[in-house]
Order: structure tokens, then C-alpha cells, then sequence
């Protein structure tokens, strides 16, 4: 028994613990061939997120997308589906919730809010339901068909708000009106950015985790991501649990977009969280598929983010580093058994996402105790 639980213990807590550490070495590597000094660098890198006057208060601001998209990526995942479009889905929700914020007047803010947040949702979920309907009805690959709707999704931003129906033309950089006041997620910590979202992105793991793991919904999707042909065979709809995932998942990406805009920017302009969503597959994949474990994951993405600039600010070493620590994370996160091999640790029964047939889902439990 006792055996059991360290093996589980290591798969699910050592092994992606030991994965950063990796990542963190492989990125002072790469200091060190730019000739600086990995320690001033890191140390520099913990200060701008964490002690610094609101370095910490940024550090959450930047974790808060992190968390909505790494759950997106993670609910995609448990059907076997890889949703990389996470990008465009959260450009409809900060477009559909712009749109709510700046347009709808005369509303009191504990209407204003919820009403302007459900639209983000909603754009979320039509564009993430595209590629679930085309993957459920024609076959067409989720990885495919997302990746053309980011760049889709990116185009039509660009035209709204530059010199089309929602840009503001009194001002020369392309962007919508400002959101109104009343539309705004309050701040939460005086003289800081940081605001209600945060709440949000807490509340949101144990929904996720609870429709994951307490829902018929979610047994769905789990079956599905299992064994597709077993799922069918027992009479459950493949073909509307792919679309459902796929729209939950998009419905969570708009989320991140909408709370972006309402309560980061006050504007909708066409580099809304640039990037962010490709850093959130990391993000689950370092979760290794436990929505509760989204929470440090995102927390330390965000503190990379938010603490990269005064890095490179201090010491000259660029915010590209960060990307090379991210991708090491990945690399390892990937390979358990490297990981494993380097730190002697026994085969846990974890289950690490991984390429499956279907897509991207969980491998088996490992056997063994060597």
C-alpha cells in the first residue's frame, strides 16, 4: 500500500516538479552560452514576480487567462480532442464581450458585468463548436481546422477594429471605444490592475472539475476520450459529445478573452493576449490532465511572464528565455521516462497526456515498480 502511494505520489507530483527543474536548467544553459550569469538572471526573473512593489499582483494578473485557457486546452484533452484553438476563441469572447461593453448603456454594473462576461462565453462556444461539428460530421482534424479559425478569428478582429463597424474613430491606434465603467471587473487590491477575475479563475477549477468528474456530461467525455468505438458501441453519441466538448472548451477560452478585455484593457484591439493561448497548452500539459493542478501550473507561467521584463531589465537577457524554459518544461513533461531515468524514480501510476489515436488524451497507467 505504502508502495503504491509513493509510486502515485511520484507521477503526479515529483514528475512535473522535477520537469520545471529541468526546464529551469536548460534555460540557465542558454544564459550562460549568451554569456550572463543564470543566478543574477533568475533571480532578477523571482524579484520582478513576486517582491517587487505589485509584482506579485502581476504575477496573478498574468495567471488569470493562464488558468481559463489551460482548462479549455484540458477539457479537450479528456475527449481525446486537442483544442490548439484556443487563440481564436478567446478573440471571440473579447470581441462579443466588447461589443456588450461598450454598446450596452443604462445598465446597473451587477447586470452589466455577468451580461458582458456570458456574451465572451458565447462567442467562445460558437467558434470552438465550428471545429467540433466539422470533426464530428466530416472527420476533418480539430488540430487542423482550429489553427485556420485563429487566423480567421485574428482577420475579423482586425477589421472591426480597424476602420470597421467597432473601431473608435477618434483615436489613431486601431481599438474599440472604451469599455464603460459599468461593464468593468472591479479592482480588488488598490492601486494594482488586479481585479475580479481572479475569483473567477479560482471558482472556475472546481466547476471544471466537478463537470468533468461528477456530470453525466463529463463520464461522457471521459468515455469518449477512452475509447470512442466502446462509447458508440454503448450507445452514447460520439458525434454530439465531440461538439459539446469542443464548445464547453471554446465557452472557457471566450471567458479568458472577455476578462482580458473587461478587466485588463478596457479596449478590444487586435493584439488581445498575443500569444497566450499556445503558452496554455503548456500549461495543461504540465497539469497532466488534473483541473486542480491548473492552479500552480498557471501561477507559474504567469510568474514567467510577469517577471521576464524586469529580468531583462536588470540583467540583459532577453524575454525569449522564457520560451526556452517553456518548450524544456514541454520537452520533459513529454518524456516521464527521461525524467525518471535522470532523477532515479520509480514508475508512478500517474497519467501523463500523450498522443493517442484518437488525438491527445491519457495513456494507461504505467506498470512496474523498477
Amino acid at each position: 500500500m505504502n508502495g503504491t502511494l509513493a509510486r502515485s505520489l511520484s507521477g503526479r507530483f515529483l514528475l512535473p516538479l522535477f520537469s520545471v527543474l529541468l526546464g529551469l536548467v536548460a534555460g540557465a544553459v542558454a544564459i550562460l552560452l549568451v554569456g550572463a550569469n543564470p543566478l543574477d538572471a533568475y533571480t532578477a526573473l523571482f524579484q520582478g514576480a513576486f517582491t517587487n512593489r505589485n509584482g506579485f499582483t502581476e504575477t496573478l494578473v498574468a495567471t488569470i487567462p493562464y488558468v481559463f485557457l489551460g482548462l479549455s486546452v484540458l477539457i479537450g484533452f479528456r475527449a481525446g480532442l486537442f483544442n490548439i484553438g484556443g487563440q481564436g476563441q478567446l478573440l471571440l469572447g473579447g470581441i462579443f464581450s466588447a461589443f456588450i461593453g461598450y454598446r450596452v448603456a443604462g445598465l446597473p454594473a451587477v447586470l452589466h458585468v455577468p451580461l458582458a462576461l456570458l456574451a465572451g462565453m458565447l462567442g467562445g462556444f460558437l467558434w470552438g463548436a465550428i471545429p467540433g461539428i466539422l470533426k464530428a460530421r466530416t472527420g476533418a482534424h480539430e488540430v487542423i481546422t482550429t489553427i485556420m479559425l485563429n487566423y480567421i478569428a485574428a482577420g475579423l478582429l482586425d477589421f472591426l477594429v480597424n476602420r470597421g463597424p467597432m473601431s473608435d474613430p477618434h483615436r489613431a491606434i486601431p481599438q474599440t471605444p472604451a469599455i464603460l465603467h459599468s461593464a468593468s471587473l472591479p479592482i480588488i487590491v488598490p492601486g494594482s490592475r488586479l481585479h475580479l477575475g481572479l475569483f473567477l479563475a479560482i471558482l472556475a477549477v472546481p466547476v471544471i472539475w466537478f463537470l468533468l468528474e461528477r456530470t453525466t456530461i463529463g463520464f461522457r467525455i471521459r468515455v469518449v476520450g477512452l475509447n470512442a468505438e466502446a462509447a458508440r458501441a454503448s450507445g452514447m453519441s460520439v458525434a454530439g459529445t465531440m461538439v459539446t466538448v469542443m464548445g464547453i472548451s471554446g465557452a472557457v477560452a471566450g471567458l479568458a478573452g472577455a476578462v482580458e478585455v473587461l478587466g485588463v484593457s478596457g479596449v478590444l484591439t487586435p493584439s488581445l493576449a498575443s500569444g497566450l493561448a499556445f503558452d496554455a497548452i503548456a500549461v495543461a500539459l504540465l497539469a497532466g490532465g488534473n483541473p486542480i493542478a491548473i492552479l500552480p501550473s498557471a501561477l507559474l507561467f504567469g510568474a514567467l511572464r510577469s517577471g521576464s521584463s524586469f529580468m531583462q531589465l536588470q540583467t540583459q537577457v532577453s524575454t525569449d528565455l522564457i520560451s526556452v524554459v517553456q518548450a524544456a518544461v514541454i520537452v520533459f513533461v513529454a518524456a516521464p521516462m527521461l525524467v525518471r531515468f535522470i532523477f532515479r524514480l520509480r514508475a508512478g501510476r500517474a497519467a501523463p497526456v500523450s498522443i493517442t489515436k484518437g488525438g491527445l488524451g491519457q495513456t494507461p497507467p504505467e506498470e512496474g515498480v523498477a
